[in-house]
């Protein structure tokens, strides 16, 4: 098996392969060259999904996602900052697939209803991303142009500007993707596209209907396609979570490590710029001072040095307050005077002792008047090491976080991506290794039939044509279960030979029965096998035209036909004498006559007591019991009317009389077919149940060959038909 297995994936997946690879290949160029011809012909687009979306509508949700996530990697080599943008693509992969295969690319109205929702993806999530990558510059970007227009209307906010102009370009961007996708669908041939869907079969291929019956299966709990989907998921997300916990905490404590470090060393090139000697010249000429507006361009190229310098300044701290040595000038706030003396701050209130004491506080991080900061003091030093002043960079603690959450951005957006790339891989691979093999298994043992030779030979062999081949637990499930079905078939086909040859040895033994019985009558001659034949002829043309039909089901119908020989067995305990009287019984040997339907009822009862399963003896019973009972209550032994005779026992009246009419008997003559047909005709409704009567009466035809056969055998001598004979006599 596992060779013929191997010869089938070689010869006919090779060129499937080869050609998905060429398909896939293409569309990644397509990803990488038409935004450089956009690019190229100064065209303000992006135009760089056009292949992610043919691989995921015609590939999957897999391919669809890997050529998105590709494609991203493929541009970092260009700007690095493409790979954050991995989760945009991989979401318009997914969705492009989904919508696919909701249907909306088979017409192109209905394709255009997909551009708002790649446009929101790629537009407003893009938007967003980017702004938490990068704020909003307004430098750079396609849809830079048009944000700046809009912000010079002066009606929108910086974010707003930049968003809507990100939605409409990008609106634009996906309009034509989403054009240029449905033209070269219709371009691709009918026939080529559904090779081109990836598939991992470990098993012969279910149809589609199948597959999305595999995955939607209808089961008591939650499904084991969902169960696995949930562990991935909330695996990946408790990993998601730990590490990013884990990546702020280092990041946020390497951030403040970074900026103290920033902070410290830009305060110590301050420190070692001022001259100690002439501090208190600067505090007492200020800018008038010599060489002072020298250093404080010194002091200033050192703050323009260290973009997170918020703040660059040097204090004197006295007793009463702090004196202004330098103080620089920012965008937003204009340094203090130098000379001038400003109040002690409430944040440096706990440091001040040391300051004045000449001791150098660590970092502080305290709220001040200018927001919260981070601050670190680096001491002025004259000759003799006694301290002057103190030098002072400050860094805005909301741009620390600014960059942490921009870390953490940038993260996320490469777990999401990730993330859904290694969902849609395990999707992948649970369906074809475990969902659909166990589906195909799950539905060919529903659909085994059991009920006749060839349908299990068509169910064993749908079984064994799934040929699942996944190596490993599932692939021995299936082996497994191939083995014990056909085994069991196998006994199965055994224990029906076996029940058919019982069955045939049952039938036989009650003839046998009713032959002893009957060889004491010697005016009966072959009554009980033409009285059978009869009652298969009844109960079969009953059926065909629905008398009874809520009564007469085959199991009630094979029951009456194989009791039916024994409805005379109580005649086994009438007296020979009066058993082949060849004139007319008195009044008490008639009595005992009669009384053999209540002696048959007494010997079925008997064997009933001794077997498990007594359905064709309850019939039996039936027949003997009351098969001289009358349609009008007129009968023996108890009087019985209408419906309230059992059924099996109302068709066997017919077929009993009739038998009797056109059979020679020691005492009479047969009567003729014709006159034997007219009294049953007059006892309908009176003698006989008038449905089953006229059921008869209308197969005369057949009933006529049932009697001229068993004449002929009689005629020749038979008595001992053979099980073929019978057959042949019961279908007339």
């Amino acid at each position: 098996m596992d060779e013929d297995r191997s010869i089938i994936f070689d010869e006919k997946t090779k060129k499937h392969l080869a050609g998905q690879g060429i398909f896939f290949a293409g569309t990644v160029l397509i990803n990488y060259v038409l935004p450089r011809l956009a690019g190229a012909a100064g065209i303000p687009l992006y135009l760089d999904n056009v292949g992610t979306l043919l691989a995921a509508i015609l590939g999957g949700y897999l391919p669809g996602i890997f050529v998105g996530y590709l494609n991203n990697i493929i541009n970092m080599r260009g700007n690095p900052g493409n790979a954050y943008y991995v989760v945009l693509s991989t979401m318009i992969a997914a969705s492009g697939t989904y919508l696919a295969q909701k249907g909306f690319f088979k017409k192109f109205w209905k394709a255009l209803l997909t551009i708002p929702v790649f446009a929101f993806i790629g537009g407003a999530l893009g938007s967003i991303l980017t702004y938490l990558l990068y704020g909003y510059g307004m430098g750079e970007g396609i849809s830079a142009p048009f944000a700046r227009m809009l912000l010079e209307k002066g009606t929108l906010s910086v974010f707003w500007a930049q968003m809507l102009s990100d939605v409409v370009i990008d609106l634009v961007d996906k309009g034509i993707t989403v054009i240029l996708v449905f033209v070269i669908l219709r371009l691709i041939p009918e026939s080529i596209k559904p090779g081109l869907w990836v598939t991992g079969w470990r098993q012969a291929p279910l149809t589609s209907d199948a597959m999305k019956k595999a995955r939607h299966s209808i089961t008591r709990s939650f499904s084991l396609r969902g169960k696995i989907i949930t562990i991935i998921s909330l695996i990946m997300f408790f990993v998601a979570v730990v590490t990013t916990i884990i990546s702020f905490i280092l990041y946020n404590s390497f951030a403040m490590d970074q900026h103290t470090n920033s902070c410290r060393c830009a305060a110590k090139i301050a420190s070692d710029i001022v001259d100690a000697d002439k501090v208190d010249e600067y505090i007492r000429l200020g800018e008038a001072a010599p060489d002072y507006h020298e250093i404080e361009l010194e002091l200033d190229d050192i703050r323009l040095s260290n973009p997170e310098i918020a703040y660059l300044y040097v204090y004197k701290f006295t007793d009463e307050g702090v004196y202004v040595v330098f103080d620089l000038d920012t965008v937003d706030v204009p340094g203090e005077d130098p000379g001038k003396m400003i109040p002690y701050e409430d944040y440096l209130l706990p440091y001040k002792d040391d300051l004045l004491a000449g001791n150098t506080p660590d970092p502080i991080l305290d709220d001040t008047k200018y927001g919260r900061l981070l601050t670190v003091f680096e001491p002025v030093y004259d000759d003799y090491r006694n301290i002057v002043c103190y030098a002072a960079a400050d860094i805005k603690v909301e741009d620390i976080r600014l960059t942490s959450l921009n870390y953490m951005t940038k993260v996320f957006s490469l777990f999401i991506g990730f993330y859904i790339f290694i969902l849609s891989l395990c999707i992948w691979l649970v369906d074809y290794h475990l969902i659909y093999p166990i589906a195909a298994m799950t539905v060919s043992a529903r659909k085994f039939a059991y009920d006749s030779e060839e349908a299990r030979e068509i169910s064993v062999d749908r079984l064994q044509h799934l040929n699942i081949s996944t190596g490993d637990e599932i692939e021995n499930l299936y082996e497994s279960l191939s083995k014990t079905i056909a085994e069991t078939v196998g006994y199965l086909e055994d224990a029906e030979a076996k029940s058919e040859e019982i069955r045939r040895m049952q039938n036989g033994l009650i003839y046998v029965l009713a032959d002893m019985v009957e060889s004491r009558d010697k005016n009966t001659g072959d009554h009980v096998r033409k009285t059978a034949a009869y009652v298969r002829l009844i109960t079969k043309k009953m059926k065909e035209k629905g008398v009874y039909a809520d009564q007469l089901t085959d199991e009630f119908m094979d029951d009456v036909a194989n009791s039916a020989p024994l409805h005379d067995v109580g005649k086994i305990m009438v007296s020979d004498t009066i058993l082949n009287k060849p004139g007319k019984l008195t009044d008490e040997e008639f009595a005992i006559m009669k009384s053999h339907t209540t002696a048959g009822n007494r010997v079925i009862a008997s064997a009933m007591g001794l077997v498990a399963d007594s359905g064709y003896l309850q019939e039996a019973k039936n027949l003997a019991t009351y098969h001289h009972e009358r349609f009008d209550g007129k009968g023996y032994p108890s009087g019985k009317a209408g419906e309230e005779i059992p059924l099996s026992a109302r068709i066997m009246a017919v077929a009993d009389v009739f038998d009797a009419l056109v059979s020679r008997r020691s005492y009479k003559e047969p009567f003729s077919f014709e006159k034997a047909m007219d009294i049953i005709r007059e006892g309908a409704g009176t003698q006989f149940d008038p449905l089953i009567a006229q059921v008869f009466l209308d197969s005369a035809e057949e009933a006529r060959q049932i009697a001229e056969a068993h004449e002929s055998m009689l005629g020749q001598g038979i008595r001992n038909f053979s099980d073929e004979q019978q057959d042949s006599l019961d279908t007339l």
